[in-house]
């Protein structure tokens, strides 16, 4: 929603009220919270809207600190991934008592899709192997969103085709009266056919069983079972402490190109693993932040004996600025450390796995067991429009955003394990420009036309979706 639309219901009725406090004089201009009205949350439980506000019934506040908390309670509404709309607005003066209103449009919760996606990182990576509908998964995915109207989700996943995938997740982050407790829970199969068993020319070299004659036959195989804890005692806070308890083991085929994929040349390793987490989060939009900060740090302690041996230390800062009408500033800084830094194949992988990436390096991985990635882009809006779908619900148009960007990345991996790659312990750095499509459901499409070190270009798409 365009925000001069988003927030005129809250502009009017407030230019209003102070015409009503300019017939009763007030110093610091003060009112206080009546009662405040929900509407449109069919499946949410209200009380869970009302844990993201900052303001509650019988607070006195200052009519500028009442608008503040409106734009906030907005953000943080949308940034629960609940619902497609929001607007706060004052419904009516009592005095010097405000009502408030909440009218707020639900996204679907419920997905059974059929599931295509390439094994390969990226589009990038796939488009190497000539786009092989070979190295593709299919199956059913299911997810319930909101599953009890509280915020909650239930996954499950079955996946065949290249790789055969079970996953049932399930997670709670609101489970007490307060609404500051919660908890998770899963468990998770993979079968693998092709497994990345060593990095050659900074790419991943992999192995498969169809290659060496093993059709059908997988090469790793790994099962999991986890546990989470979720504590979130403020609005911009949130606390998790997730357990893990993994076995995992691979071929002698993958042992045999690489002797320390594992620890002493093992074939299998069962191990637990915890992770604190903590995150502090204060953007307009969490999916695509323009203005505000997210910081998260977590510590992970993997394995308890030498076959498995990890202390993890990660931090990761994303801060946005405005700078003009239609034009912010962005960063984001991410850094890793892994002890003993001596680790086996197993735990090195670090830049171009997963979002940890550099723009212009998305053809290659560079492992690692301490690295830092710095990401800079400058945001131009081009246009925002919305495109009329069902009229009457809560799907009645899709938005789209489109901006222009310009951006420059730098990037460092320490191996000393593994040094026959060119671009670990090295400086990196890239740069270009692009275009990005933000749409609903917190669906992105990122366009980079960006250039490296290594005197190469080309055009890259990126596609992100925290739903």
């Amino acid at each position: 929603m365009r925000a001069g639309r988003k927030y005129l219901s809250v502009f009017l009725p407030l230019l209003f009220s102070i015409r009503i406090f300019a017939q009763h004089p007030q110093p610091s201009l003060t009112c206080k919270v009546g009662s405040i009205t929900v509407k449109g949350n069919k499946k949410t439980k209200t009380y869970i809207v009302l844990r993201e506000l900052s303001f509650h019934p019988g607070d006195s506040l200052a009519l500028s600190d009442l608008v503040q908390g409106f734009r906030t309670a907005h953000d943080r509404l949308i940034n629960t991934h609940l619902f497609n709309e929001v607007v706060i607005y004052l419904k009516g003066f009592h005095g010097y008592t405000a009502d408030v209103e909440i009218d707020v449009k639900e996204r679907w919760y419920i997905f059974p899709l059929p599931y295509f996606k390439p094994v390969d990182r990226n589009f990038t990576a796939w488009a190497q192997k000539n786009y092989s509908l070979g190295r593709v998964n299919y199956g059913g995915k299911f997810t319930h969103y909101n599953f009890t109207g509280r915020n909650d989700n239930l996954t499950a996943w079955l996946i065949t085709g290249y790789t055969r995938q079970f996953e049932l997740y399930y997670n709670q982050p609101y489970a007490d009266n307060t609404l500051k407790h919660g908890f998770g829970f899963g468990v998770n199969f993979a079968g693998l056919k092709e497994v990345d068993a060593l990095t050659v020319n900074n790419t991943q070299g992999f192995i498969n069983s169809d290659t060496l004659s093993y059709a059908g036959r997988y090469l790793s195989r790994q099962l999991s079972f986890s546990a989470r804890y979720f504590y979130r005692p403020r609005l911009k806070v949130r606390h998790t402490v997730n357990f893990n308890l993994v076995s995992t083991s691979i071929d002698s085929a993958v042992s045999v190109l690489n002797p320390h994929y594992f620890n002493n040349g093992r074939l299998s390793v069962v191990y637990p693993e915890l992770t604190y987490t903590f995150n502090f989060t204060d953007v307009d939009y969490v999916s695509y932040p323009l203005d505000g900060i997210i910081f998260e740090t977590s510590l992970t302690r993997r394995g308890i004996n030498p076959n498995m041996n990890l202390w993890q230390l990660s931090t990761r800062l994303t801060r946005s600025w405005p700078l003009a009408r239609k034009w912010w500033f962005g960063i984001q800084n991410i850094n890793i450390l892994k002890l003993p830094l001596s680790q086996p194949f197993y735990n090195q992988g670090l830049i171009g796995y997963g979002d940890l990436y550099l723009r212009g390096l998305d053809r290659y991985v560079v492992d690692g067991t301490a690295g830092a990635v710095l990401k800079n882009t400058l945001y131009r809006q081009l246009v925002d429009f919305d495109i009329p779908l069902a009229r009457g619900t809560a799907h009645d148009h899709i938005p789209f955003r489109i901006y222009a960007t310009a951006f420059s990345d730098y990037g460092y991996a320490y191996n000393q394990d593994f040094k026959g790659n060119s671009l670990v312990n090295r400086m990196l750095y890239t740069a270009g420009f692009g275009i990005d499509i933000v749409t609903f459901y917190d669906l992105s499409f990122k366009f980079d036309y960006s250039f490296n070190q290594l005197g190469q270009n080309g055009l890259f798409l990126h596609i992100r979706n925290d739903f």
